[in-house]
């Protein structure tokens, strides 16, 4: 009896704040020729992306809804999931970075704004504390979600200012069983008492490990955002290596693949592009991109884009000058074979830890006949290549980062696979490699989606085999870029890398 009363007084309450807010809403909506302004794409407002019944382009409200429901499949009984969205970060006091939205929350929402806060029960449904907004917020930011778009756009059960949440989120605290919640994204409701208690009682637990398993299998419409954002950025690499053999600097190709990503629709880079000459490739996270390339220099390029939501991840090591040294195509050439040897292992019950060691066996074979790795002296290898085989992909760079990695794959599973080596110009510790494979760094990466009966390598149009990069590299001489007429000519290019 005194549960059904609390839970009566909680639905009153809510629903008189549910009738306020929708008063709000409807005052502030900016409107433009019947088009109602949600902060974000719609099918009304961008028929050219959105299809009638989607949220984000290619995704469903009917797939936003089965996700949900899910979620609370697998989530113990009684439970309740707080989901916030990413804060915006601030350059100065009005100036702010480019926002990008936390993974899990535009997972189960589709909201790619920030400052909501997402709750999800068998009790409640969808809830969706939504940020308030005044007309100054509006004149300088532009028209964002309220609580009106998140009941009719977002297809939530239940929604509410953001400055209710004190008052209705702790009781659904207090009569769950446990409360999970995206650990690394900050919010306020982690400062109210209720979920502090919680927190003392061993009640608050991450999120991320139901979520995460069900990101792991894309679904088909998932997929097709996946692979138009891997034929992205090939295109646009692919572009970009031509450039490479007139323009030598690292800043010039970064703006680049920039450019040509965002041309061909991509929102934004999935990270900030490595372009590293020389021995700034055998800087795993190389981001300066501030040099001159030299000649005679591997330039290895690691990018990705994201595509409503999806990420994309691709690296290529190159020549610019159009020719590999003899040392340069030994070392290559090993990192390329294990690459391919890594991607047929690539099918539904291999893990991403039985490929890794197959790779670490390959490269330690190839590391000691090339006398870069001392027999019997094993630990050396991490100072070559301190990384791993892959890592899962989706709506994020690294996706479902807290599955174990002997997990057995599955049709639907999207993986990199990146063999590399790192040899900086000057030794390093117990690293012993000879003089001529000094300043150089190789990774070669493509994106393979798992299928029923194999792969299929989503970044398969770019170039890595030797014949293919040096004659694309003898295309690319007085083709792109500038003055044809000042270029240099391939044959001019080919004598200064001898």
């Amino acid at each position: 009896m005194a549960m059904a009363a609390r839970l009566l007084r909680t639905t009153e309450v809510a629903s008189r704040f549910l009738s306020a807010s929708h008063g709000l809403v409807q005052r502030a909506a900016y409107t433009a020729g019947g088009i109602v302004d949600v902060g974000q794409p719609t099918p009304q407002s961008h028929p050219e992306l959105l299809a009638d019944g989607e949220i984000t382009p290619g995704i469903t409200n009917e797939e936003y809804i089965s996700r949900r429901k899910k979620l609370l499949e697998v989530l113990p009984e009684r439970s309740l999931a707080i989901i916030a969205s990413a804060d915006q970060q601030m350059m100065t006091d009005v100036v702010p970075y480019p926002f990008r939205q936390n993974g899990d929350y535009l997972y189960i929402t589709g909201c790619t704004q920030p400052g909501g806060v997402a709750v999800l029960s068998e009790e409640t449904g969808l809830c969706m504390f939504m940020p308030d907004t005044n007309k100054e917020d509006v004149v300088w930011q532009g028209q964002t979600a309220g609580v009106e778009a998140a009941v009719d756009f977002f297809k939530a059960d239940k929604a509410f200012p953001l400055s209710q949440m004190q008052k209705i989120l702790p009781e659904l605290i207090e009569r769950s069983k446990g409360v999970y919640h995206n650990v690394k994204t900050a919010s306020s409701y982690k400062n109210l008492d209720a979920f502090r208690r919680a927190s003392l009682n061993n009640k608050v637990k991450d999120l991320t490990n139901y979520t995460d398993e069900l990101r792991w299998v894309k679904s088909k419409s998932e997929i097709k955002l996946m692979r138009e954002s891997a034929s992205i950025v090939s295109q646009s690499l692919l572009q970009t290596m031509l450039l490479s053999m007139t323009h030598r600097e690292e800043s010039q190709l970064a703006a680049k693949i920039e450019y040509e990503c965002k041309m061909r629709g991509a929102q934004r880079m999935a990270f900030h592009p490595v372009v590293g000459g020389g021995a700034n490739g055998s800087i795993i996270h190389y981001s300066r991109n501030d040099r001159n390339i030299k000649t005679g220099d591997l330039l290895l390029m690691d990018v990705g884009c994201e595509y409503h939501g999806y990420l994309s991840d691709l690296t290529r090591t190159w020549p610019p000058c159009g020719r590999f040294s003899p040392a340069q195509e030994e070392l290559y050439s090993l990192i390329l074979e294990t690459n391919k040897e890594c991607i047929k292992l690539c099918k539904p019950g291999t893990s991403i830890n039985e490929i890794h060691n197959h790779s670490v066996k390959l490269l330690i074979k190839g590391f000691q006949e090339l006398g870069i790795l001392e027999k019997g002296k094993l630990i050396q290898y991490n100072y070559l290549n301190p990384t791993a085989i892959g890592h899962s992909l989706g709506m994020d760079i690294h996706d479902s980062m807290t599955l174990p990695k002997d997990k057995p794959l599955e049709p639907g599973v999207v993986i990199t696979i990146e063999p590399g080596v790192y040899i900086p110009a000057a030794p390093v510790l117990n690293e012993r490699a000879p003089g001529r494979y000094r300043g150089m760094g190789i990774r070669i990466e493509d994106e393979v989606l798992v299928t029923d009966d194999g792969h299929e390598v989503l970044t398969a149009s770019v170039p890595k085999e030797v014949s293919h990069l040096t004659t694309l590299m003898s295309m690319g001489s007085g083709r792109v870029g500038g003055d044809p007429s000042s270029a240099p000519d391939a044959r001019e290019l080919r004598a200064a890398c001898s």
